[in-house]
């Protein structure tokens, strides 16, 4: 059985899908529904820059989300046909459900440009941060995490592979944390070039906001499953659905859960469907059995035998 997954904020590059959109119409036409909805021309921006224009998160999302719908229209019209489940990391999910048949896809991008905005303003710029630690069991991370909090606030926030922790929250914690996590045996703690501390407590206000524009929204059953972040499940009913986005706001992404889980399903075969190779690079590390690569190349888009 065959997944497709999507990836989240850090996969958008100026110049992405250029080489795609040449071979597949498809791609621009796919933006241009975007920039409607948008107001202003996404298509542009992404393969224009600047770069710190694309990387303001309540653009970097809509950018990304449209990437990654489409490429998956591409791999249909290049006969791929659909996958057996889907996942996506972090806002990746919002792409999942869209492939699936769950959200709209105006919709969706209307509601990514609004979380990135409601994330923005939940923290004011130099507040929060996030750091990468590599080389700890998730257990201690977590622990180091609850002692060094203080009345701030740090956590883990993404279990992205055996080892590879990302925490979140505000500065002074998630130095405070770093230090210690060092101090009890992490390989490295990278801070992250980041201005919002996703997936943390301190995104209760924006998960609010969501909360009220997920409500004007229509949602379907998928068409197949699509796993959340997070619970690791597969729900089919549109009020899940919709509570599982608010909740995700401000709780941890369980990427390593996630792969396991579609592994002990019966999936051998897992596609990153989106710019870059991040998720395709952490599934291998979860469990080497997996097979796959990133379709996001007039190559791998064209090359149905390997599927």
């Amino acid at each position: 059985m065959r997944a497709y997954v999507f990836p989240g904020q850090g996969s958008q590059a100026v110049g992405m899908l250029a080489d795609v959109a040449e071979a597949y119409p498809i791609v621009e036409k796919t933006f241009a529904e975007a920039s409607d909805v948008l107001g202003y021309d996404l298509w542009q921006l992404v393969q224009d820059g600047p770069a710190e224009d694309l990387n303001e998160t309540q653009r970097t999302q809509p950018a990304l989300l449209a990437a990654s719908v489409a490429l998956y229209r591409v791999a249909q019209q290049a006969g791929h046909g659909e996958p057996d489940y889907l996942a996506g990391h972090s806002l990746g999910e919002y792409s999942a459900l869209v492939c699936a048949g769950a959200l709209s896809f105006t919709d969706a991008i209307t509601l990514v440009a609004k979380r990135g905005k409601f994330m923005q303003t939940a923290v004011p710029a130099g507040v929060g941060a996030m750091a990468a630690v590599i080389g700890l069991d998730d257990d201690v991370v977590i622990k180091v995490c609850a002692e060094q909090a203080d009345d701030d606030v740090v956590e883990a926030v993404n279990f992205n592979s055996p080892g590879q922790v990302v925490i979140a929250g505000h500065v002074k914690a998630v130095e405070r944390a770093g230090d210690a996590l060092k101090e009890a045996g992490a390989k490295r703690v990278l801070p992250l070039p980041v201005s919002v501390p996703s997936h943390c407590a301190l995104m209760h206000p924006a998960a609010e906001q969501l909360k009220l524009e997920l409500a004007k929204v229509a949602i379907q059953s998928p068409r197949m499953p699509v796993i959340n972040n997070v619970d690791v499940a597969a729900p089919t009913d549109p009020e899940q659905i919709r509570d599982a986005l608010i909740r995700q706001l401000y709780s941890p992404v369980r990427w390593t859960e996630t792969v396991k889980k579609l592994v002990a399903d019966g999936v051998t075969h897992i596609y990153e469907v989106g710019p870059g190779k991040v998720l395709t690079g952490l599934n291998k590390r979860i469990d080497k059995t997996i097979e796959g690569e990133a379709l996001n190349t007039t190559e791998s888009l064209t090359a149905k035998d390997s599927l």
